[in-house]
C-alpha cells in the first residue's frame, strides 16, 4: 500500500525484565505467520519501550531493513541467554548484595564507568545487548527511510521525572507534553539509553547518561503509547507483559502461611511496573468517538477547528487513531513457578541452580512473581516466546484488518 496513505503504524513494548521474551514470540508471529498470510512484511514505523521492551524497540529498530532476519535473530538471542554468564548470583555477590541491603555504600563507580549501585551485577546482562544489537544500524534505518523513529522511556533519579529519549528521521516534534512530569530529549540512541530504561529498580545498577542517573522508564511509563501518539503513529500495536483474566478474575494467590518477604518483593514489582494500558485505550477509544460524531455533526472541518483551540491548550492536536492490545493468556508468574519446578533451567553451576531453587521456594509455593522478571534463561524464554507466538496467532483475523485496512 502507497505509504502516503495507510498512514505510519507503531509497535508499543512494555517493561518486565525476562517476561521480554514474550514480545519476541510476538514478533515472529509478524514476521512469520502473519506476512505468509497476507504476502507482505507488515510496515513497523514507530517503535516505543520501556524497559526490556526497549532492548526489544532497539533490537527491531536497528534491523527493521531485513524484517525476515530481524525475526530469527531476535529468537535466537532470546534463547541463547544464560543467567549465571548475564547475573551475578555467586555467594560474593549474595553478600555484596547483603551488606548494601544493611547500609554499606556501594564501591564508587571505576573511573569511566557509567553504572552505579544495584544490588546485582549486570555486568553480563550489559555486555550481551551491546553485543547483540547492530547499534548503528538504527540511524541508517531512519536515513533510509526503513524507520521513522524510535524512543525509550528512562526515570531520572534525581527528580523522579520521565525522559523520552527519542531518535527520528526528522525533526522531533515540539511542544512533546504538557506533563510536568514528562519530558522528551532528542538523542542518537545507544547503549547506555537502552541499559538505563531497563535498570530495574534496587536489582540492577542505575546508568549515567550524559550528567545524570537513570534507572528503569517502567515507574512512570511503563507502555509508552504517548510517545508513539508524539511521533505520529495513526495506529498502533501495543504489547502489555501483565495477565488479566477477563472472563473472570481470580482471587489473588495467597502463599503458604505468612506473605514470605521475596513473595511481597514480586507484588511489588508487579506494582511498579503497573500497567495502565487498558484505561489508556479506553481513553482513546471516547476521543475517537467523540471525534467520529462531530465530524458527523457539524462537517470534515469540525477536527481542525477544534484543534486550532486545543493545540494552545494541550501542546499538541489530536486525531482518531486505531489500537490493538496483545497481553498475555496465562499468568507468567504461575507460569515461572511451574518451570523452576520442571528443572528445565539453562544452569552448569548447582551453587547458581539451587539458590534460585530456593528463591522460588521462599517466594510462593503456586506464583513466582519476582524469580518471573529474573529469568534470563533461553529454556524459559522459549516457554515465553511459544506463549507470544500462540497469543498473536489467536488474534490473527484482527491482526490481519489492522494491518490490511
Amino acid at each position: 500500500m502507497d505509504d502516503t496513505r495507510r498512514g505510519k503504524v507503531g509497535f508499543v513494548l512494555s517493561g518486565g525484565g525476562s517476561r521480554g521474551a514474550y514480545e519476541a514470540g510476538i514478533i515472529q508471529y509478524l514476521r512469520t505467520d502473519l506476512a505468509k498470510r497476507l504476502g507482505r512484511h507488515v510496515p513497523i514505523d514507530i517503535v516505543t519501550g520501556t524497559s526490556v521492551g526497549a532492548i526489544n524497540a532497539a533490537f527491531l529498530a536497528s534491523t527493521m531493513e531485513d524484517p525476515a532476519a530481524q525475526c530469527r535473530r531476535l529468537i535466537d538471542a532470546w534463547r541463547a541467554l544464560r543467567i549465571e554468564e548475564l547475573i551475578g548470583l555467586g555467594a560474593r555477590d549474595l553478600w555484596r548484595a547483603t551488606t548494601q541491603l544493611f547500609g554499606r555504600e556501594p564501591p564508587p563507580p571505576t573511573p569511566g564507568s557509567f553504572r552505579y549501585g544495584g544490588l546485582l551485577d549486570t555486568s553480563g546482562l550489559e555486555r550481551f545487548v551491546i553485543k547483540n544489537i547492530p547499534w548503528s544500524g538504527i540511524e541508517r534505518n531512519l536515513k533510509s527511510g526503513a524507520l521513522h523513529a524510535m524512543s525509550v522511556s528512562a526515570t531520572h533519579i534525581a527528580t523522579g521525572h520521565t525522559v523520552v529519549f527519542v531518535s527520528a528521521a526528522g525533526p522531533v516534534p515540539t511542544g512533546w507534553s504538557k506533563d510536568p512530569f514528562v519530558r522528551h530529549q532528542a538523542a542518537r540512541i545507544g547503549p547506555r539509553h537502552v541499559l538505563a530504561s531497563a535498570a530495574i529498580p534496587l536489582l540492577f545498577p542505575s546508568v549515567k547518561v550524559g550528567d545524570a542517573f537513570y534507572t528503569d522508564g517502567g515507574l512512570r511509563q511503563n507502555t509508552p503509547m504517548s510517545p508513539a501518539i508524539r511521533l505520529g503513529a495513526d495506529k498502533m500495536l501495543m504489547v502489555s507483559l501483565r495477565h488479566v483474566d477477563e472472563v473472570a478474575p481470580r482471587q489473588p494467590t495467597v502463599p503458604d502461611g505468612f506473605p514470605r518477604p521475596l513473595f511481597l518483593v514480586g507484588k511489588a514489582l508487579n506494582a511498579l511496573m503497573l500497567d495502565h494500558t487498558d484505561y489508556d485505550l479506553d481513553r482513546m477509544k471516547r476521543v475517537n468517538a467523540i471525534l467520529e460524531a462531530g465530524t458527523a455533526a457539524f462537517g470534515a472541518g469540525f477536527v481542525d477547528v477544534m484543534n486550532a483551540s486545543l493545540v494552545k491548550l494541550r501542546g499538541a492536536p489530536i486525531r482518531p487513531i486505531a489500537a490493538m492490545h496483545i497481553r498475555p493468556s496465562a499468568d507468567i508468574g504461575v507460569l515461572a513457578s511451574d518451570f523452576v519446578k520442571s528443572g528445565k533451567l539453562l544452569v552448569s553451576s548447582p551453587v547458581t541452580r539451587r539458590l534460585i531453587e530456593r528463591m522460588a521456594a521462599g517466594e510462593s509455593g503456586r506464583e513466582n512473581d519476582f524469580l518471573s522478571y529474573l529469568l534470563f534463561d533461553g529454556n524459559w524464554a522459549s516457554e515465553l516466546i511459544e506463549l507470544g507466538h500462540r497469543d498473536a496467532a489467536a488474534k490473527e483475523e484482527e491482526l490481519a484488518r489492522f494491518f490490511t485496512a
